[in-house]
């Protein structure tokens, strides 16, 4: 049962928030004069219980999803977790659980995250000293906190790749860095373009550092070489070191749209459906999954759902915002 849009992209990956709460307060996400002590997260009896989750992801399974990725908010801030993560990997179909965090929590809690079915983590680090780091996340953790996690989940047998967002006069200084460093632990590094997601980052174009600029500062250093996708519609454009110790990637949402082929559908934690990370609107899917109709039910109106998406939205940005009708999700309420 299948099911592709307007262009031709099937639905093959959900990414699954399971809480809009987070110990950080980043900047480019949630910064601390929006999401401060009065900021009205979703209360408890809004958020998707873990068989509601375990539901839905069985009935987007049906639907030719593959990959399902948790995110937040901080997703490892809620504590059911490991049972959710079980729950997904028992349903038939589902080829790749992947887990999206700061990693600051990491350290304790990566082997319970892989004994439950957990197979790939993806940690944002977006410097390694501490002044820059702490700068950005809001002084909430050290650099210290975040390695010792990517060490805990290699060592529990996960998959790492590290993410770091670039921006200009921010972090740009960090990027050789971290870049060495990654290189020399064995993990793939990708770096992110700045994005103008949500509404409250301040987000402005010539703050973004360019997939060819981190390109020629990285090559210049190590000299690397185009790799091909690993999958259709991966996000991260492959790049090889040329004396073969390793990769990395850059995600170019910016300057080098990926839309064309977009598979990715997010789901919030109150169970809103986004056909697009830059959406202005969700489709409720909680009330439907809390009424007494069937699973199928479900499905269809998910699949018509995906059949009518027409986002192009990094193609098309200038229009895009200019025609924007609404305020587009927070980034904290359905990850990246």
């Amino acid at each position: 049962m299948e099911t592709s849009d307007y262009f031709k992209r099937a639905l093959r990956d959900l990414r699954i928030s399971v809480t809009d709460r987070c110990n950080f307060r980043c900047r480019y996400c949630m910064p601390e004069e929006v999401f401060g002590k009065d900021y009205p997260f979703l209360p408890r009896e809004s958020v998707l219980s873990v068989e509601e989750t375990v539901r839905i992801a069985r009935i987007f399974a049906r639907l030719g999803v593959r990959k399902m990725r948790i995110t937040g908010g901080e997703p490892i801030l809620r504590k059911e977790l490991p049972e959710m993560i079980r729950g997904i990997a028992a349903i038939e179909g589902v080829q790749d659980i992947a887990l999206t965090t700061n990693g600051s929590l990491l350290a304790k809690q990566a082997a319970k995250l892989r004994e439950a079915g957990l197979m790939r983590v993806a940690v944002s680090l977006d410097a390694l000293d501490d002044e820059t780091f702490m700068a950005m996340n809001g002084g909430k953790a050290s650099v210290r906190q975040v390695l010792e996690g990517i060490d805990a989940a290699a060592d529990a047998g996960l998959a790492v790749k590290v993410n770091m967002v670039v921006q200009k006069g921010v972090n740009e200084h960090a990027l050789l860095p971290m870049v060495r460093y990654f290189r020399e632990k064995g993990h793939i590094l990708r770096m992110i373009e700045y994005m103008d997601v949500g509404n409250t980052n301040g987000w402005d174009l010539k703050h973004v550092v360019s997939k060819k600029e981190m390109l020629e500062r990285i090559g210049a250093e190590f000299p690397l070489e185009p790799a091909a996708p690993n999958y259709a519609g991966e996000v991260a454009s492959r790049y090889r070191f040329a004396d073969g110790k390793g990769e990395i990637g850059i995600i170019s949402s910016v300057s080098d749209a990926f839309c064309r082929s977009c598979t990715r559908g997010r789901l919030s934690a109150d169970g809103m459906f986004y056909t697009c990370l830059f959406a202005t609107k969700g489709h409720d899917l909680r009330t439907l999954l809390r009424s007494d109709v069937s699973d199928e039910t479900i499905a269809k109106e998910i699949g018509s759902i995906w059949e009518g998406r027409h986002d192009r939205y990094s193609l098309e940005r200038d229009e895009a915002r200019q025609k924007r009708d609404g305020a587009k999700v927070e980034m904290s309420r359905i990850g990246g």
